[in-house]
Order: structure tokens, then sequence, then C-alpha cells
């Protein structure tokens, strides 16, 4: 694999309360007075338009009646056990919801705690019930700036895939995130493709502010959990606009990098399959879809993304295969178009998703969604579309 770094401004590290049991009492009359909400630390280097604060607590229940500032995201991370949130709106609560972790994840990188994010916009209070130590990250990704997509998402030999397409500039990354000390904490690095993996969120469907919502992955996966930039390669909202997610380097096109010997373009290593990561491509789905499928407009998009990619990986798109990751010899036999729980113990993509992986994977195979936009030359000798 070929390792390639750039460097950015540095930006501050961020810094945690201790941590903090909180007490029960059964009789407010007589019991001591419990202890008050540990108060937030606020993250510093967020960037000016972003809100974050975190507070530790030494599991029961994390009442905060009033957070730091009105919400959009809420991010939870436990050392063991289960997980459930309820959020404040006015005077109101919301029902108990359980929080589900899963095992995504950069190989050799940050923790394997349960961690998920709630999208929570409006909120102004929660309530969080775990049976170990935990870490809340309160978090405010909105901005008054729309977020405008291009029309084709760029691809190598200067093919352009037919999707509306948000860089990272767009959705307004906070590049200065994924950098410590004036080093960037996950340098780009490249292995050739070989599977493609399908992913959801588990956030809400029907989100006001898919852009918020991608923001504050971003901020969750780089900073709160350590990994030093998004894990997914590529992420899709509810009418098809698709967000680039992990950083290529120095280059315009997501997901790719260098082209290997064999013409083929190699992919960026990203974060979303602990352990099968090597030449393992994550696009993400934003919403939950247990009970429902996407939308129209984010399954066009997916499959068009897919066609694509599979066409530049030079993947038959029906097939299984072997993958092996040389970097942690791990292996398994999977399809080359997978869902996340074909990799690991998750609920992810969906069970209602899920089931008609294969239906997508027969749509992708069409040409139709094999077809990328030719702007030039040098395109891959085995051509795979009309």
């Amino acid at each position: 694999m070929v390792a390639r770094r750039t460097v950015l401004a540095a930006s501050a590290g961020a810094v945690l309360v201790p941590m903090v049991h909180l007490a029960t009492t059964a009789d407010a009359a007589t019991a001591p007075r419990p202890p008050a909400p540990p108060r937030p630390a606020p993250v510093r280097g967020a960037g000016a338009r972003t809100l974050a604060a975190s507070r530790r607590f030494d599991g029961g229940r994390l009442r905060v009646a009033e957070a730091s500032f009105p919400l959009t995201h809420l991010g939870v991370t436990w050392r063991a056990g289960a997980a459930r949130v309820r959020l404040r709106h006015g005077a109101g609560w919301t029902d108990w919801t359980p929080v589900n972790g899963c095992d995504g994840g950069p190989d050799g990188r940050g923790h394997r705690a349960g961690a998920a994010l709630v999208t929570a916009p409006g909120a102004i209070g929660y309530e969080v019930a775990v049976s170990g130590a935990a870490t809340v990250t309160e978090l405010n990704t909105a901005q008054a700036v729309a977020v405008a997509a291009v029309s084709g998402m760029p691809l190598p030999h200067h093919t352009v895939c037919p999707v509306p397409y948000v860089p990272r500039a767009a959705w307004r990354a906070n590049e200065s995130l994924r950098f410590a000390r004036g080093k960037e904490v996950w340098p780009a690095e490249f292995s050739p493709v070989q599977a493609l993996t399908v992913h959801h969120t588990a956030g809400i469907n029907g989100d006001p502010d898919p852009a918020a919502t991608v923001r504050a992955i971003q901020y969750y996966q780089t900073v709160t959990l350590g990994w030093g930039d998004i894990g997914y390669h590529l992420l899709i909202d509810e009418a098809g606009r698709v967000y680039e997610g992990r950083t290529s380097g120095v280059d315009t096109t997501p997901v790719f990098g260098p082209t290997g010997a064999d013409r083929r373009p190699e992919m960026v290593v990203a974060g979303h399959v602990r352990g099968f990561n090597a030449g393992n491509i994550g696009v993400c789905l934003l919403g939950t879809f247990t009970g429902t499928q996407p939308t129209a407009a984010a399954r066009e998009s997916l499959a068009r993304v897919l066609g694509a990619l599979s066409v530049f990986a030079r993947l038959d798109v029906l097939s299984s295969l072997r993958y092996r990751d040389a970097d942690s010899g791990s292996a398994r036999t999977v399809r080359a178009i997978s869902g996340h729980r074909n990799w690991a113990a998750t609920a992810c993509p969906g069970d209602r998703f899920y089931s008609t992986l294969d239906t997508l994977r027969e749509q992708v195979a069409d040409t139709r969604y094999r077809n990328v936009l030719t702007t030039g030359t040098g395109l891959p000798k085995k051509r795979m579309w009309p």
C-alpha cells in the first residue's frame, strides 16, 4: 500500500471532565441530595459553527434537563451492556429508545465499546441510561449556509458518476479536526479494491438537515471516537445526494487514490468494518431501515455509485469472493456487494433493506447502472459498460 500525507493547521484536543457517579434516592426528604449532572467540558477545535461539549459519568442514569445549547445530535459512548436515551423537547420527553453500537472503525484504532450517534433536532435536554461508564457528546452542527450538490461525482480516468454529489468542502467538513499537534492523525493509505459494503447510520428517517448529520458523524468519529477522520467512504441522504466521506488525500477524486500496476485505481483505506477495511469500500445510507426501505432517490444513487465503483474495481457484482486483509490477515467469503452484518455481529444495514440486497445486486449488474460519463481518455482496458 502507498502512504500519503498532507499537513494543515493543528486543532486543540478535547478535554473531558472527571468521571462522576450519579446517585439515586428513594426519598428526597431523608436521603442525601444527589449530585448535579457533571458540567460539560467544551471541546475545542470544532469550528466556529459547530458546538460540542462532553460529559462523563460512571453508569446509571444521566439526566440533563438543559443541555449546553440546543441539540442537533447526541453521541453516546459506553463501556459495557446496553444504552437507552430519551430526549426533551420543551416541557415534554420522548419515550426511551435503545441505542445500538456496531463493530465499525479503523483497524487497530479507537476502542471497541458501544458507540452511537443519536439524531436529536431541536432537543434541549436528554436522559441516558447505561450499565457502565459512559461519555455523552452534545453537538449542534446546524449551519445557516445551504449545501449545494454538483451534477456528478468525479471518478478516475476523467469520468463522472451521474449522481448529485457533495464534496467535503461543500458539506463544510472541518479539516482541522483531522490534525493534532501539527500531524495528521490518520494519514491516507491505499489498497486494491476487493469488495463493496453497504451500511445505514441507524439515525432518523426524514432528517431535516442531512448535511448537519454528516458533520456530526465527522465530529463524533473523528474526535469523540478518536479515529482521525470519518469512517465511511461515501454517504447518501434521502434525496439521493452523495456526500464525500473519508478523505482520499490531496486528490479531488473521492474514494480512489493512485493507480496500481494493473491500471486499476486503489482505494483509500477507511474505517467502517473493523478488521476488514483494507480493500473494502463502505457506502452508508442516512436513516434507519429496520422496518422501512430507503427512498427511491437514495436507492437510485446507491445503485449508480455501486455500479461505477464496481467498474473501476472490476468486480462481478453478482459473485461471491474470498476477501483477505493483507494487513491483519483476516479472511472471509462474502458477496461482492455485502451488508455490514455479513462482516460483523450488527443489525446494519437494517432488516428491511438487507432483505432486498439481491434485488440491489441485480440492479447494479444492469449496464445502465454501470455506466459512467466519459469526459476524457485513459479508461481501463477492460470496459464493463456499453
